[in-house]
């Protein structure tokens, strides 16, 4: 229909404005004309001259002018890119909303201390508020990647069956102006800023790899999220939201499998595993096109978004309820925090007059002997009872417990976490605040 008006309005005068009035009429299409498409395609084996014959049966003044100078990617490329930009337009507010509940899970929890990974072996202390901010980090990357990617799409336009535009040139007796003023209209009609300016009969398959790339960059993020949620889970320091009627196991009654992080991993996988579709699917069109591009593109693009939707939603749904057990995450600093507060002990020694050096072999031979306990007899950690029961560190007995504050031992994570999410975060999601909302979020899913 927006062809014709725009056909219409560049100068051709044999749309009549009967014909426009009887497609406006007409857009909606019925389940009656559906089945009645299907089955003209199955003799025509083409599935947009199908909807062109039965379109012109209920808008008879229009019927001489449907597709008039168009080949059918205009129809099927434009639809695509229709489809693709009002799909993130749908995928965007949630990200913006998994951004916003996880950016208050980090101030929450931004000063307490939680034991840092690195190799998933005992590192330095950090706090749960700024290992959150790890993971928002990449969502905001992925926000802007997502942004980018569905304001840089534009339209294919009226470019005919090569990307020439002869047919159009033949309809407008070889006037160019008008034919560049169609392809411009047409896109005006159709809600978009700007048309490709060269196209073949398609538009160019690389534009699928860059819609396509945020989505799967987006699962890498959420995928090591929810991975980390997982281990997190199994060390019994902070889960997702468990039902208080859920069954974690068919046979284990105590089990708590953190089943929604698993989800959003396995989806994760399948959406990065698609733009391997569009690479090389781009990478094998032809000239000016060829058709082995058609029944791939069906499946990975809804795919690619249907994935990112629920995805999103299982985010979502985690976002709202992560569990953190301060308890646990208590007790496993106090089992690794004795060795990393050596050198505070050195240092404290020093200060009262002691030797670097003597201190120093003091707490290396104190400090092996608590981790054959811990690892060859499966006790606790009795650095600091050794140090208090050893004479030559009782200038700082009374020091010993300063010493051991685990908030001392987080620098600036509490801080850090604070104005990345009050500086970073706000700005960022400034321009998407109207689509953030508390509403609750089923378990459901």
């Amino acid at each position: 229909m927006n062809l014709a008006i725009a056909e219409q309005q560049v100068g051709l005068t044999i749309i009549s404005d009967e014909a426009i009035e009887q497609m406006k009429q007409h857009l909606e299409i019925t389940d009656e004309e559906i089945e009645e498409a299907s089955k003209e395609e199955a003799i025509v084996r083409h599935d947009v001259m199908a909807h062109v014959h039965v379109f012109g049966k209920v808008c008879p003044a229009a019927s001489g002018i449907i597709h008039l100078g168009a080949t059918s990617c205009y129809v099927t490329d434009n639809a695509d890119l229709i489809f693709l930009r009002d799909a993130y337009d749908v995928i965007i507010p949630k990200l913006v909303n998994v951004i916003d509940r996880l950016s208050k899970f980090a101030i929450q929890y931004k000063d307490l201390p939680v034991l840092g990974w690195t190799h998933f072996q005992p590192a330095q202390l950090t706090t749960v508020g700024k290992r959150a901010t790890l993971w928002i980090q990449e969502l905001l990357w992925d926000l802007r990647n997502m942004e980018r990617a569905r304001n840089d799409i534009g339209l294919r336009g009226v470019k005919g069956t090569t990307g020439t535009q002869g047919s159009f040139l033949a309809l407008f007796h070889g006037d160019h102006d008008k034919v560049e003023l169609l392809d411009e209209t047409v896109v005006k009609l159709l809600g978009f800023e700007h048309v490709y300016p060269v196209t073949g009969q398609t538009y160019s398959r690389k534009i699928d790899i860059d819609v396509l790339s945020p989505l799967a960059s987006l699962g890498a993020t959420a995928h090591k999220f929810a991975t980390d949620i997982r281990l997190l889970a199994n060390l019994k320091e902070i889960e997702e939201p468990f039902e208080k009627s859920q069954i974690g196991s068919s046979a284990m009654a105590y089990k708590r499998n953190p089943m929604r992080c698993e989800r959003v991993c396995s989806l994760s996988r399948h959406m990065g595993g698609l733009l391997s579709d569009a690479i090389q699917t781009a990478s094998v069109q032809w000239f000016e096109r060829t058709l082995d591009d058609s029944a791939i593109r069906r499946i990975s693009l809804p795919s690619a978004f249907l994935t990112a939707d629920i995805l999103l939603s299982t985010l979502l749904n985690i976002t709202s309820g992560l569990v953190v057990y301060p308890k646990v995450i208590e007790r496993r600093i106090n089992s690794e925090l004795p060795f990393m507060a050596t050198e505070n002990i050195i240092m404290a020694m020093v200060e009262k007059g002691g030797s670097r050096q003597d201190c120093h072999e003091e707490i290396r031979v104190l400090s092996h002997q608590a981790s054959d306990v811990v690892k060859q007899q499966g006790g606790d950690n009795d650095l600091i009872e050794r140090v208090k029961n050893t004479p030559y560190f009782k200038p700082i007995w009374n020091e010993l417990d300063s010493l051991l504050d685990p908030s001392t031992f987080v620098g600036r994570a509490p801080q850090q976490t604070e104005k990345f999410i009050n500086n970073d975060v706000k700005k960022a999601l400034e321009p998407f605040k109207h689509f953030i909302n508390d509403e609750s979020v089923s378990l459901n899913v």
